[in-house]
C-alpha cells in the first residue's frame, strides 16, 4: 500500500478518521458544489453527505456571505495558499446551535474557518477544502473576561453610590475641557453645587436615607443635562457639572431649572419623605485661570457665597 495507490482498507480507515474528527470538512468544487461533508457536519447540520452531495452550498445555506465566501475562495485559488479566518473576524460560517452544556449562554457555535486549496496533478486548483472549527469555549471565555474588564473600568470611572463620574475621572474632564477652551477659545461653564444642611439630614433621617438623597439628585440632575454635559460627584454631597459652549447666562438658565426641580420635589424613604435644596456656583472659563484647578477654585467659591448668602440660590463668579 502506498499514499498513491490507497487500498479498500485505507479507504475505509480514512472515510472513518474524517468522520470522526472534531472537526468540520467539507470539499468543494469551483462551482461550490459539495463532493465531501463529513460526520461533524452531519451531526451539527442534520443533513446527510448523501442528501448535499452535489448540491451547491449557497443553496442548503442561504444565510452563508456568499459575496464573502466567493473572494476568500478567488483569492485561495488564484494564490494557491490557504486563508484563515477567526471567529473574531466573523463569528461563524455556519449557523449551527450551540450544544456544550458549560457554554450554554451563547446561542450559536463560534468558528475558526481554514480554507485549502486542492490541487491535481498539474497543480491546478481544482477544490476547496474548508475545514470548520468549534471555539465556543475559547470565544465564551474571551467575551467573558473582556466584559469583566469592561465592568472593572466602568466601576473605577465611576462612583458607586450614584452611578456618576467620580472626581478622578471628571477632574480629568475638567482639565481637557479647559485646554480646549486655550485652544479654540469656545464659551465653556463649570458648576460646583452641594445640598443644603445635608449634615441634619443624615443626622435626622440616618445615613441609608441620606444615600437615596444623593441617588435622587444624581438621577434629577442627570435627566436634565444634554448629552455633551459632564455630570460626576466631587465628594460628599458636592457634585460639579462642566458645560461645554455655555455661557453664563445659558448656564444659569439651565442651573435654575435644576434648583427648581430639586426644590420640588420629594424623596421617598422609609425614614419618610424628605424635601431638600441644592446652592450653586457658576464660572464661566475666561483666559485668567492658570489651569483648571484655578478654574474650579472659581467656581467653589462662587458655591461658597452661594451658601454664605441664605442657600438655594445660585450664584455667578465674579472675577
Amino acid at each position: 500500500m502506498t499514499a498513491n495507490n490507497p487500498t479498500p482498507q485505507s479507504l475505509h480507515w480514512m472515510t472513518d478518521m474524517l468522520d470522526s474528527v472534531e472537526v468540520g470538512l467539507i470539499v468543494l468544487d469551483r462551482e461550490f458544489r459539495v463532493q465531501l461533508w463529513n460526520g461533524f457536519m452531519e451531526n451539527h447540520s442534520g443533513i446527510t453527505a448523501s442528501n448535499i452531495h452535489n448540491r451547491v452550498l449557497f443553496d442548503v445555506f442561504p444565510e452563508i456571505p456568499k459575496a464573502w465566501l466567493t473572494r476568500k475562495a478567488d483569492a485561495v485559488t488564484l494564490l494557491n495558499t490557504r486563508a484563515f479566518t477567526s471567529w473574531e473576524q466573523r463569528p461563524y460560517l455556519f449557523r449551527f446551535r450551540n450544544t456544550r452544556p458549560i457554554t450554554g449562554t451563547e446561542d450559536y457555535m463560534f468558528q475558526n474557518l481554514t480554507i485549502s486549496p486542492l490541487s491535481n496533478s498539474s497543480g491546478e486548483v481544482e477544490k476547496l477544502c474548508l475545514m470548520v472549527y468549534d471555539v465556543t469555549d475559547i470565544a465564551t471565555h474571551k467575551r467573558a473576561l473582556e466584559r469583566a474588564n469592561a465592568q472593572l473600568s466602568r466601576l473605577s470611572m465611576t462612583d458607586r453610590l450614584t452611578g456618576l463620574l467620580n472626581r478622578a475621572t471628571w477632574e480629568n474632564l475638567v482639565d481637557a475641557e479647559f485646554e480646549r477652551f486655550r485652544r479654540y477659545n469656545q464659551n465653556t461653564s463649570l458648576v460646583m453645587f452641594d445640598i443644603d444642611a445635608f449634615k441634619s439630614v443624615n443626622d435626622r433621617y440616618g445615613h441609608l436615607a441620606g444615600d437615596e438623597v444623593l441617588k435622587h439628585i444624581a438621577k434629577t440632575v442627570k435627566g436634565l443635562l444634554r448629552q455633551s454635559d459632564s455630570l460626576g460627584r466631587y465628594g460628599g454631597e458636592e457634585f460639579g457639572i462642566i458645560l461645554p459652549e455655555t455661557d453664563i447666562e445659558g448656564a444659569r438658565i439651565i442651573c435654575e431649572r435644576i434648583r427648581e426641580a430639586i426644590e420640588n420635589s420629594e424623596v421617598k424613604t422609609s425614614a419618610g419623605p424628605i424635601h431638600y435644596t441644592i446652592s450653586t456656583g457658576i464660572a464661566q472659563l475666561t483666559h485668567a485661570p492658570k489651569n483648571h484647578m484655578k478654574w474650579m477654585q472659581q467656581a467653589d467659591d462662587a458655591l461658597y457665597a452661594a451658601k454664605s448668602s441664605g442657600r438655594n440660590r445660585i450664584v455667578v463668579y465674579q472675577g
